[in-house]
């Protein structure tokens, strides 16, 4: 396929983790035809990428859902690369059983303000002391008493048990009895001043690249390994499938609806300041 673009270096920024390695292996190790397109990878924590999303420095990245809220009049979300929790999701945790109503007015390590993590949590509950903590920090916050529950992402989900917290709520689980739909957790934007054609040759290659890893899973998992963080290769694959899977090659209408929802119902409830104009990268 030949294009009339010239050929441009794009810089691309997503989490160290295995999913999204896993989703971007094929982009990162020349398997994917990129006409003439340079792509170049960064790798940084969710917060630091919506905080530079933010300030328009990325051209492609990966953002958090509540970020995007922010973000909707220099991005547009592109239609792969979706992180959706489909009944499961962020899990709040605690040294000790609580129930939901012990949840108000806690101490709650949080992994960023824009992190969909945290709009979920104040959707469930409104009201607790947010204590912002980098992700991979919050069970030992937990652990040494410093706050009262945390708030896990990423490989968390998986492991907390082996450090004997407790499930006290999972927010994809909730969200899916209050909407029945799943909850969209991270998305892949593309900056809108880059033009048709050089967005719909990125989303041609993003689509690209997590098809090719779903089909060669083996080759991609191995690849995913290096940012597993403690992860055993079971472990690794279950969370890479967790988050990589048919939502991540398209939203497709409920997943669509399901962004739509999730930010309206920070909107309504004064969590997202501003009115949300969500725009699909088609």
């Amino acid at each position: 396929m030949t294009s009339s673009v010239a050929p441009r270096t794009i810089h691309v920024a997503h989490s160290p983790d295995s999913d999204d390695a896993f989703m971007f292996y094929a982009l990162a190790e020349g398997k994917v035809d990129t006409e003439g397109l340079s792509y170049v990878h960064e790798l940084q924590d969710i917060e630091s990428l919506n905080q530079r999303a933010m300030r328009g420095e990325l051209e492609v990245t990966a953002v958090s859902i509540h970020a995007y809220a922010y973000l909707s009049d220099r991005y547009a979300l592109l239609s792969s690369g979706a992180s959706m929790g489909d009944q499961y999701g962020p899990r709040l945790v605690a040294a000790r059983p609580h129930t939901r109503a012990d949840v108000k007015g806690k101490r709650i390590a949080i992994p960023g303000p824009l992190t969909s993590a945290y709009l979920a949590l104040r959707l469930y509950e409104p009201e607790f002391e947010a204590v912002f903590t980098p992700f991979d920090a919050i069970e030992d916050a937990v652990l040494s008493g410093s706050v009262d529950l945390g708030l896990l992402i990423h490989e968390g989900q998986l492991t907390y048990g082996d450090n004997g917290l407790h499930l006290v709520a999972d927010m994809g689980e909730w969200w899916f009895g209050e909407t029945g739909l799943p909850l969209p957790l991270g998305g892949n934007v593309v900056r809108k001043d880059l033009g048709p054609e050089l967005v719909r040759m990125v989303s041609r290659h993003l689509h690209a690249s997590i098809a090719h890893a779903l089909d060669n899973r083996e080759a991609a998992l191995a690849h995913a390994m290096q940012y597993a963080r403690g992860l055993d290769p079971v472990k690794a694959d279950t969370f890479v499938g967790m988050y990589v899977n048919a939502w991540t090659l398209d939203y497709g209408d409920r997943g669509r609806e399901a962004v739509r929802l999730f930010l309206q119902r920070g909107v309504d409830a004064g969590i997202i300041t501003k009115p949300v104009e969500v725009e699909f990268a088609d």
